[in-house]
């Protein structure tokens, strides 16, 4: 692809998050302008960007080459300069809504009246967010994870007033950096950080109480239910281990913790019909019956897959060395 086939993108805003999504943005096939509060921090994060991708070639976390792509596709700039021509521009600038407004401002007064504004917010509702863009229905959020090179999954947020034809375009976009999409209504902690901070939440409850220490509930929940995670939602593991099964544990709980652990309703509504997951051929996600020998003979595969994985990588450097 020559330079004059290349699509152009922005991400304002250089740092750890934006960084990362540039170089992603990047090694898709896109030239991409990154700026920041003044063009020598995006300069001196340019030059980080390419002494990071080295590194990570040098690891074998990014493909060979792939420095040289960055170094010559990533070019620094000023706001204004970085989103003029560009399709698609990424807002990555510090969690706070003054200065996401006032970033969003500049974007949109200077970008073309057609380019799509994402915005990498992981708490604030893009509705908000929104009153400081022109022409809002070119606006969503488009949150990846930290780090953005590595972590496959991007949130697609649109608000209320989003244009629901851009959302395909932006699912390419992020398909090409070899990332998974899901679309997420504008609520608060929209899906991520809301299951991310109830099991924190609750893993924070126990070690109050004294039931385990921080370092065994981090065991557990890497070796056991974290383990599935990787290969299989929620929804998923509680449709193969028997949707009774899960209704029976809530009423175990509900002993001690009547509020805290309520039967959700649409578990109960799925039990009471007799949809009890994939023993039943139907559950949540209404895997069919006959599909159930192939599905559990793919789990064990990937549960050994994994655990080899863990094991070749070996315990993560956390506690201080001997």
């Amino acid at each position: 692809m020559t330079t004059q086939e290349r699509p152009i993108y922005a991400v304002i805003g250089s740092g750890y998050m934006g960084g990362g999504i540039a170089q992603c943005l990047a090694m898709s096939g896109a030239d991409v302008r990154i700026a920041d509060v003044d063009i020598e921090i995006a300069k001196q994060n340019r030059d980080r960007l390419i002494a990071e991708a080295e590194q990570f070639v040098a690891d074998d976390l990014f493909p060979a080459g792939a420095a040289e792509i960055i170094a010559e596709r990533v070019t620094a700039a000023t706001i204004e300069d970085a989103v003029t021509g560009a399709s698609f521009i990424e807002e990555a600038v510090p969690e706070k809504i003054e200065i996401k407004h006032a970033t969003l401002r500049r974007i949109s007064e200077a970008a073309a009246p057609g380019a799509i504004i994402g915005s990498n917010t992981s708490t604030i509702l893009i509705g908000k967010l929104a009153e400081a863009v022109v022409n809002p229905e070119r606006f969503l959020g488009v949150h990846f994870s930290n780090p953005a090179p590595f972590i496959p999954g991007v949130e697609l947020i649109p608000h209320g007033a989003t244009d629901e034809g851009i959302l395909p375009v932006v699912e390419a976009i992020v398909a090409a950096t070899g990332k998974e999409t899901a679309r997420v209504k504008d609520a608060t902690g929209f899906v991520l950080n809301r299951l991310q901070y109830a099991l924190f939440h609750e893993a924070t409850q126990l070690v109050e109480e004294g039931v385990a220490t921080a370092e065994d509930i981090d065991t557990i929940v890497r070796t056991t239910f974290g383990f599935r995670l990787p290969v299989f939602g929620p929804f998923a593991i509680a449709d193969m281990a028997g949707l009774d099964v899960y209704s029976f544990c809530y009423a175990s709980l509900q002993t001690e913790f009547p509020e805290r652990f309520a039967t959700p309703k649409a578990l109960s509504d799925l039990v009471s019909v007799g949809k009890l997951g994939t023993k039943s051929g139907g559950g949540f996600l209404d895997v069919p019956a006959e599909r159930t020998p192939e599905l559990i003979a793919y789990r064990n595969k990937a549960y050994v897959a994994i655990k080899k994985i863990m094991d070749e990588l070996g315990p993560a450097p956390i506690h201080p060395s001997n």
